[in-house]
């Protein structure tokens, strides 16, 4: 029986450009809002802390020095 990827999760290794699936889904979860980003639609992410980002404004403020 074939699995469908719809509404589940992906996991992913974040790489400087671009990122590798470990796990299929459709969407991650920002790290700073909580936000489901389609895979699509994913433009930021930290590969140091190895985190997706809605925005870009989401992106800067996780990254600032704390």
């Amino acid at each position: 029986m074939l699995m469908s990827n719809t509404d589940r999760v992906a996991r992913l290794h974040y790489m400087a450009n671009g990122f590798r699936v470990l796990t299929p889904g459709d969407h991650v979860a920002c790290a700073a809002t909580g936000h489901r980003i389609a895979l699509e639609d994913l433009r930021y992410w930290s590969v140091a802390d190895q985190a997706a980002y809605a925005t870009a404004a989401a992106a800067t403020e996780a990254m600032a020095p704390k």
